[in-house]
């Protein structure tokens, strides 16, 4: 049974919280992973990490529909090792970050990586959205949109997660996010997007049409450990008004999320705990 802290992934969002201690929140948010929890990752977060790509239900039809077993199914949906697997992993991992943010109330979100057209590029668009809609389904003032751009870096090298983070968020800002809306209003038309519904979408598009939302954004940077301190150096002095920065610091990030996406797809060969359907949530 599904607890009250549970998202629609199956995730226990109220454990998930534990996970991202932060040890500053100025002038940007740093957080620092413990090593014990994120070795436990890959037992946790993979169905998790699957029902991103794929819900129970859609793998149980195609198996039965088009005969081919459910670990090909699920290998066809998650990415290759590489750039869009750990960038995936970073967006995933603020997903839940943002949605245990906001614990105890419900942040809805759009599971935008089951609407990738090619699991070997990123998904278009902003990276990370959540609507928290408390008087739902009345509009109110009370009401928050809430978008994080996700830069993740496992691995040495010259690119900088902290700057390209901040230098894209401002893309959300001016205009990538109202784009991604009505993107995601459209697919939602005909594609199962989790627990995010068209109405729900449409209160944020016709934002003049409603009372007024609050916007939150965030660049979100998600770094190895060990690269930690020298990217560091990258950081505003100064927090800003208009986004925050949060910076997640992961232990050995590439084992990590390597050993997360090796238990997502394991997980299609072992039996399913279905979650109830949406209107009994």
């Amino acid at each position: 049974m599904k607890r009250a802290g549970d998202d629609d992934l199956g995730c226990d969002l109220a454990a998930v919280a534990a996970w991202f201690p932060h040890e500053q929140d100025t002038p940007y948010v740093l957080v620092r992973v413990d090593g014990t929890a994120a070795d436990a990752w890959g037992a946790a977060l993979g169905v998790v990490v699957r029902r991103c790509y794929v819900t129970d239900l859609e793998l149980d039809n195609r198996s039965q529909e088009a005969g081919h077993s459910k670990l090909a199914l699920v290998g066809a949906k998650l990415p290759d090792a590489g750039p869009t697997m750990a960038g995936d992993f970073g967006e995933i991992l603020t997903f839940l970050y943002q949605a245990a943010k906001e614990y105890p109330a419900k942040a809805l979100g759009p599971k935008k990586w089951r609407l990738k057209q090619d699991r070997t590029k990123p998904a278009p668009y902003s990276d990370v959205v959540h609507l928290v809609l408390p008087d739902w389904p009345n509009a109110s003032t009370r009401d928050v949109l809430l978008c994080s751009e996700v830069k993740t870096k496992s691995t040495s090298g010259k690119f900088s997660p902290i700057a390209d983070a901040i230098e894209d968020c401002e893309k959300d800002r001016t205009s990538r996010l109202a784009k991604t809306l009505v993107w995601l209003r459209d697919r939602a038309l005909f594609e199962d997007l989790g627990d995010v519904s068209v109405d729900q979408l449409e209160r944020f598009i016709r934002a003049t049409d409603f009372p007024a939302a609050t916007k939150r954004f965030r660049a979100v940077a998600v770094i190895c450990a060990t690269l930690l301190d020298a990217e560091l150096a990258a950081t505003p002095v100064r927090a800003s008004s208009d986004y925050t920065l949060v910076v997640i610091a992961v232990p050995d990030l590439h084992r990590i999320y390597s050993g997360v996406f090796a238990a997502a797809l394991q997980s299609a060969t072992q039996p399913q705990t279905t979650l109830p359907p949406r209107s009994a949530r």
